[in-house]
């Protein structure tokens, strides 16, 4: 791509062309890529560099390049390291910097060289944010030996400059945005204190599970656990020695389970495992054992009770077998703590 990929404009046509590829480009990097060419060109540059700041703001992350190969965007990082290197003071000091300067050894140095730089320029992009410029990123432009830079108009550069900006600020808020709905869905599947899935997942993976077993004519177990004196943690320790508890408990269920089993939490002190085949008994053996040798949580050894119940023998829905898995846990939690009850068509079970 060159520098000359323009026809030479007028200055509000470039400022408009630049405006327009950024306010109705469907495509962002077609936007970034019509302002990287345009201000290349309107300073007869060999080399442009579009880069934006990260949340840390420790580095920069390359939005697009004019005459940069691949192998060369490593060297387009911001280091704090260094802070006298261009990138570095044009991001924190919010100012327009040119190398060569008092420090060679930064990732504007490092970047001159590779390309075979004799100057470097490089432009903050700034923002407002509560009456406070702010650094999203950098335009940085290059020219290599024996080339001078264009004078240029100042007003255009500036505008530019600024539309860069605004761009990548708006890049930036559509990521947040991303993370910030992906974080949500997470959160509307799992239980913010184990990290295990919640009920709506539960039942979710329960439906699925017992629709699998009915078309293939197989089992599935399902296993209830409550944390035995949990009531008596949460009063001799507080709130916060009963969640070290169940997060112990939790962790415990997850490593004790196959690949193709699911734990869930369902209540306060809750848990269960959806396990397909007929090895629910199996699975409350495991876990049990598994807490036998935890240790000391919480100011006590953590223990539960388990009841047990498996499709198709004790119920053909979700909520049915859910609701024997929890008859045979009252049964348990009558037979002490430590105690594991099944459904009565799953006696006898694996």
């Amino acid at each position: 791509m060159s520098s000359d990929a323009f026809p030479p404009l007028e200055p509000e046509a470039r400022i408009a062309a630049a405006a327009r590829a950024i306010a109705l480009g469907t495509e962002p990097d077609h936007g970034l890529d019509t302002l990287i060419r345009l201000a290349a060109g309107e300073r007869g540059a060999d080399v442009a560099v579009l880069a934006a700041v990260d949340d840390d703001r420790t580095r920069l992350v390359h939005l697009g390049s004019l005459g940069v190969a691949a192998a060369d965007l490593p060297a387009v990082e911001l280091s704090t390291a260094g802070p006298s290197d261009p990138f570095a003071v044009a991001v924190l000091e919010r100012r327009r910097v040119v190398w060569p300067g008092p420090d060679e050894s930064g990732p504007s140095g490092e970047l001159a060289r590779r390309l075979g730089l004799a100057r470097l320029e490089v432009r903050p992009l700034l923002t407002g944010q509560g009456g406070i410029d702010r650094s999203v990123g950098i335009l940085a432009l290059g020219w290599r030996s024996g080339a001078k830079p264009r004078d240029g108009n100042s007003q255009v550069q500036a505008a530019l400059a600024d539309l860069a900006a605004v761009a990548v600020d708006r890049l930036h808020q559509a990521a947040g945005a991303a993370e910030r709905r992906d974080w949500s869905e997470r959160l509307a599947h799992i239980d913010p204190l184990t990290g295990l899935a919640n009920r709506r997942t539960l039942d979710r993976v329960l439906e699925l599970e017992i629709a699998r077993a009915s078309r293939q004519g197989s089992e599935v177990s399902l296993a209830v656990f409550d944390v035995d004196a949990f009531r008596a943690i949460n009063a001799e320790g507080g709130p916060a020695a009963g969640d070290e508890v169940l997060r112990a408990v939790a962790a415990v269920l997850a490593e004790s389970v196959r690949l193709v089993d699911t734990v869930a939490r369902i209540g306060g002190d809750e848990f269960v495992i959806v396990a397909p085949g007929s090895g629910g008994m199996t699975v409350a053996a495991r876990v049990k054992g598994a807490l036998a040798g935890l240790g000391e949580v919480g100011g006590r050894r953590p223990s539960v009770s388990a009841g047990v119940a498996r499709f198709p023998a004790d119920g053909t829905s979700a909520d049915e077998l859910l609701g024997r898995a929890l008859d045979a846990l009252d049964a348990a939690r009558a037979g002490g703590h430590g105690s594991v009850a099944v459904a009565p068509g799953t006696a006898g079970s694996g």
